[in-house]
């Protein structure tokens, strides 16, 4: 089983391929993941690895606040350029209960060290009715927000979300910001459960256009498998292919980058 957790607050400067050099920022538990997915492809492992959950105690604002504090003068005093401060890590960054306060003391941050970068959160764009979290995600460059597959059974198997998850009031509430957020969606196939997929089928690759085309994002990051995943039997779609079944929508006018 692949598991990939991050140890510190804050680590890099990493080479991302969505956002270029990009210094990261870990609001979870260092000893297993925590998040409202549990993706088949996440290289964080699985939610049962790693410490039981009542031990996984997410890091709080002053540590948060002290660690950036730290690292982003170190860096700023070494001459080092970032491109994108990103909200990533082991799971999902907005279960943070501190994540509003956080995203404040960053963007004050980056003022002061890296004023030419932007800030960027990775989401599964489960928490956005939470009023504090979505507030926050507007006072920050680069909403990069996720959705898989407009198949609500196929999404159960391949983002196995946490009970109650409901596609139509994630697309209500990714409406809410009006276009200016990135869509990011992951393709790929392989055999889970028994049950054989490609997520780039002619018919779900209509049903994610459908949401495309509903949501209207600034832009669209289509990427596939680049690290091992924690369960077998899943595999990477090519370059050439991902150009292909993204093409209409290109033609329409959607900014659409492929990783």
């Amino acid at each position: 089983m692949a598991t990939f957790l991050w140890s510190d607050i804050v680590f890099g400067p990493i080479h991302s391929r969505r956002v270029g050099t990009s210094l990261g920022i870990n609001l979870l538990p260092v000893c297993g993941k925590l998040c409202t997915f549990d993706c088949v492809y996440c290289e964080c492992g699985a939610l049962s690895s790693g410490a039981p959950k009542k031990d996984r105690k997410m890091p709080s604002f002053e540590q948060v606040s002290d660690a950036m504090s730290r690292r982003f003068k170190e860096l700023y005093d070494e001459g080092v350029k970032v491109d994108s401060i990103s909200f990533t890590g082991n799971g999902e960054p907005t279960l943070n209960q501190d994540f509003p306060e956080i995203v404040d003391k960053t963007v004050e941050l980056r003022d002061k060290y890296f004023p030419t970068a932007v800030i960027s959160v990775f989401s599964n764009s489960t928490t956005l009715e939470k009023r504090g979290v979505f507030d926050a995600l507007m006072k920050i460059d680069n909403r990069i927000m996720k959705v898989d597959c407009s198949d609500i059974q196929l999404l159960q198997l391949v983002n196995r979300p946490a009970p109650g998850y409901s596609l139509e009031r994630v697309l209500k509430n990714l409406e809410r910001f009006n276009g200016n957020f990135i869509l990011q969606t992951m393709f790929f196939k392989g055999v889970v459960e028994g049950q054989e997929f490609d997520l780039t089928a002619p018919e779900l690759v209509a049903g994610w256009s459908d949401i495309v085309r509903r949501l209207r994002p600034a832009k669209i990051m289509a990427y596939s498998l680049d690290r091992d995943t924690p369960v077998a039997g899943l595999m990477k779609i090519p370059r050439e292919r991902l150009q292909e079944v993204t093409a209409p929508l290109r033609a329409e006018g959607f900014e659409i980058e492929i990783f």
